[in-house]
């Protein structure tokens, strides 16, 4: 095996030459803002930044350090906070394993759920854990298969094979680990990581969503903020160590550390940083992709979710069965349509557009200047701007189309059916990956538990509001496979009304039946949803292929056009977040999100008391009241605030992924759980600033005091090994 997470040669020497070149320039100016490569923090002055551990002491690649201790739990970040395997992360990441194990008579979303001893820990189906161990470099293998006279899906397809064939290939020689080769630089850089991967995560103790989600989808993305968005949860192995199945004799995973929390939390102005697996940023994205964005589809995006959410919460209204099975998939779709919302403000308020245009302007500038350059480096702007362009004219249809297979959950169901009898036809390399040997059982699951919420009512107001919009739009005609439908002579809510009246995909022992079946054999059978599907799939294949096509040709060109920044800008550049382990550091800050206004980083318990109506989303369970007005505080007030303190702002780099990231003092101990970003800074994604740019977490105070002194989880107080 590798050694764990070796240094990556001569390209991430590159990255850490452009952020020295930074420092070097303005250390104060950048103080806060960067998602940095783990490889990098010899490259950092850890010190000058207020972290008193040394960059050994966070990772070494021979040792135990601060990394052994972080994990990611789905798309989300968790750490271990105990040697038996315990993991914190988010209550919004655990959430849909606290749907799962609800029901009417037994709301764990209501209720919260408190694991008493380990043999009442419940499954989290589909849940997986994921410790980094090893990284390398293998851009030149992926790029040795791409040839100049490649079409660009060619190009795509050549690249996702490698990349596969490179992750069996380290899976093979790893037993019982995850590869997944990951694109650092587009179109430049490919890398390598190895994960212990555990499949057996249970869950183990989460407030009242009362806690943790207090103030709903009216505070998320706000602040101040009161919400106790946390959870526990504990990964598992078989008796001989290795990942399993879950199984009732697994026994607890043993990390090799475990992350201190320290129960006197923070102060403003305290340091603090993160460690964790933010998602995608797209700061080195063109103005044209900016204008897509802001234009076409986050518009869209906005639109189609807000009218989703809305139908499942009618639907749920007077129904609280309903109300579970549409839980997961209503607070994901809120969470993203709230965000998109923002980041349409802020892209418009920070005039990102107008300064990548400035940016551009120079870059094309300094290209005509220079003659050695102009030939291969003039037209890469206007080539990317042609690919926005089209996605522009065409992205009402196709951004429709793909809701209509995902919206209608029949549809979604019926797409993976059949998606999947074809693509397992298929040698094991040439599949999407949801269908390769590697992830087909994860793939088989998850279609599974998405039958078990599935609600009729509710699917039949999805497929008629997307047939009634896709009617409405300009150009629908000329899609052949859907003009057949919206041209019958039934009415729109017959058709939806008859669809969902006759389709057997929520049974659960047919949708299991049919998932054996050869794609000849599903054309047999009698099931209107899955019939429509099989008639739509064609357009569907040709979607993925110009998706396929527009990657291969953007991969290329942003290739081409990293060279040219590195040569024009190479002191201002930083790399764009891609969902692998990251560290960032910041302050425990306040902000001010408009003139005259100042909003403070810390709030209390006294202030949800203040917040709380006993009217959603503001109700406290009685629990919390009590503990809270007879001030049975325990160990886990502030003497200088007298009270609990419940939520606190901080200026690290954060985006998706991020989520249930620890937050870290100093000295590397856990002083709060990272689970949101202020409105302001929902524009992360596209640029970061210190002024508005505000992650927000859960203080480990307020956690150790929901958890043992509200709710009486002592035992996992005393398994913390929690020191007052």
């Amino acid at each position: 095996m590798q050694l764990r997470m070796a240094p990556l040669l001569t390209r991430f020497v590159m990255i850490a030459s452009m952020i020295a070149a930074l420092i070097a320039v303005c250390p104060c100016s950048i103080a806060d803002e960067g998602m940095f490569p783990i490889s990098e923090l010899g490259k950092l002055n850890l010190k000058q930044r207020g972290v008193e551990l040394t960059p050994d002491e966070i990772f070494n690649a021979q040792a135990v350090c601060l990394v052994d201790g972080i994990c990611r739990v789905n798309g989300c970040t968790g750490s271990f906070v105990s040697p038996d395997g315990l993991i914190i992360t988010n209550h919004h990441c655990a959430f849909d394993a606290i749907q799962k194990g609800s029901s009417q008579e037994r709301d764990l979303l209501r209720d919260g759920f408190n694991a008493t001893d380990r043999t009442k820990e419940i499954p989290a189906p589909n849940y997986t854990v994921r410790i980094t161990e090893s990284y390398s470099d293998v851009s030149d293998e992926v790029l040795s298969v791409t040839k100049p006279e490649m079409t660009f899906v060619e190009r795509t397809k050549a690249i996702d094979r490698r990349r596969k064939e490179l992750e069996v290939a380290a899976e093979k020689d790893n037993p019982g680990m995850r590869a997944e080769v990951a694109e650092m630089f587009i179109g430049k850089t490919y890398v390598l990581f190895l994960y212990t991967y555990l499949k057996d995560v249970r869950l183990v103790f989460a407030p009242p969503i009362a806690v943790g989600a207090f103030g709903g989808e009216l505070d998320n993305w706000e602040w101040p903020r009161h919400t106790g968005d946390f959870s526990f949860m504990r990964a598992y192995t078989g008796p001989d160590g290795k990942p399993a199945e879950y199984a009732a004799e697994n026994v607890p995973y043993h990390p090799k550390r475990f992350i201190r929390l320290n129960p006197k939390g923070i102060e403003e102005n305290d340091t603090v940083f993160l460690l964790g697996y933010p998602g995608r940023t797209v700061r080195n994205r063109t103005a044209s992709f900016i204008r897509y964005e802001a234009d076409v589809r986050l518009p869209a995006i906005v639109d189609l979710y807000a009218w989703q959410i809305a139908e499942m919460e009618t639907s749920g209204a007077t129904d609280r069965s309903v109300a579970i099975k549409h839980a997961t998939r209503t607070k994901s779709l809120a969470n993203v349509e709230k965000r998109s919302r923002g980041q349409l403000i802020g892209l418009k308020r920070a005039s990102i557009e107008a300064k990548r245009l400035d940016r551009e302007a120079k870059l094309q500038a300094f290209i005509a200047a220079n003659p050695k350059e102009s030939g291969k480096y003039s037209n890469v702007l206007a080539d990317i701007a042609a690919v926005y362009e089209e996605m522009t004219q065409k992205g009402p249809i196709e951004i429709n189309l793909r809701e209509l297979r995902i919206a209608p959950r029949v549809l979604a169901t019926a797409f993976a059916i059949y998606d999947s009898a074809n693509e397992r036809t298929k040698p094991d390399l040439e599949r999407e990956s949801a269908y390769m040997d590697r992830n087909f059982a994860q793939t088989i699951q998850q279609i599974q538990l998405d039958v078990g919420d599935w609600h009729g009512p509710t699917d039949e107001k999805m497929l008629l509001g997307m047939l009634q919009r896709l009617q409405k739009i300009k150009g629908i005609h000329e899609v052949e496979p859907v003009e057949r439908i919206l041209s019958s002579n039934a009415s729109l809510e017959k058709i939806a009304a008859a669809l969902i009246a006759k389709t057997k995909l929520g049974d659960l022992n047919f949708v299991q039946d049919c998932l054996k079946k050869s794609p000849q054999e599903l054309k047999s059978v009698d099931d209107p949803a899955l019939q429509w599907m099989i008639d739509l799939y064609p357009l569907y294949l040709k979607m993925r292929e110009k998706d396929k096509e527009r990657e291969g040709k953007l991969n290329q060109l942003y290739g081409t056009l990293l060279e040219v920044q590195q040569k024009f800008e190479a002191a201002n550049f930083i790399p764009d977040a891609n969902g692998t382990l990251r560290m960032t550091i910041g302050r425990v800050q306040s902000y001010s999100p408009a003139d005259a206004i100042v909003k403070t980083p810390i709030t209390t318990l006294n202030g949800l008391l203040e917040k709380t109506t006993g009217e959603e989303p503001y109700i406290s369970p009685p629990a919390v009241l009590q503990a809270a007005k007879a001030n049975r505080f325990g160990a886990f007030a502030s003497p200088r605030l007298g009270t609990v303190p419940v939520a606190f702002l901080y200026s690290t780099d954060t985006t998706g992924g991020n989520s249930g990231s620890p937050v870290l003092n100093a000295r590397g101990e856990l002083v709060g759980v990272n689970f949101d970003r202020t409105f302001e800074a929902t524009i992360n994604d596209f640029a970061w600033d210190q002024r508005y740019s505000r992650s927000i977490g859960v203080d480990v105070r307020f956690v150790l005091w929901i958890t043992g002194e509200v709710y009486g989880a002592k035992h996992l107080i005393e398994e913390m090994q929690i020191r007052p």
